[in-house]
């Protein structure tokens, strides 16, 4: 499933005009492309659950949430993201990449992937599709892309 989502997101990505694909003919490209009924229908769903996240009413409650605020991950969450994934999450927040509702949309999306554990690469990228389909977020896309593609040319320091 992940590999669709990142196979819709490398192809739709640098589209110019609005995406209005019709659910047939991108479950039969996708089809065409090697992928199976089933894990396409389990992407298209997670595409449309994040989707369904930016109305979400939970989402008003979340910008209120004080800038000092601790996330505590639940037992699940911890067994799904190691370490270097939280560390990770709370380092883009720290350097305002993230916000609480941007946060919890991550991790809404990161619990409904068809993987027992997600690694740093794969997290990356959820962030990266998340950003993308969050309005208003367009230079936190930006500075997560440097973080992503950006490879580094020399010493640090």
């Amino acid at each position: 499933m992940f590999d669709i989502l990142i196979y819709l997101f490398e192809n739709y990505i640098h589209n110019e005009s609005e995406i209005y694909v019709n659910h047939a003919d991108l479950t039969k490209e996708l089809s065409n492309a090697g992928f199976h009924n089933d894990d396409i229908f389990k992407a298209l769903r997670w595409l449309e659950s994040l989707s369904e996240l930016q109305e979400s009413h939970v989402k008003p409650y979340l910008t209120k949430t004080p800038s000092n605020a601790v996330r505590i991950f639940t037992v699940d969450e911890q067994r799904r993201l190691d370490t270097e994934c939280r560390g990770f999450l709370l380092f883009l927040e720290q350097i305002n990449v993230l916000d609480a509702p941007t946060r919890e949309m991550v991790l809404d999306r990161v619990m409904d992937l068809d993987q027992n554990h997600v690694s740093l690469d794969d997290l990356k990228w959820v962030v990266l599709m998340v950003l993308f389909n969050v309005p208003g977020h367009e230079n936190a896309y930006a500075q997560m892309e440097d973080l992503i593609f950006d490879e580094p040319t020399g010493p640090l320091h």
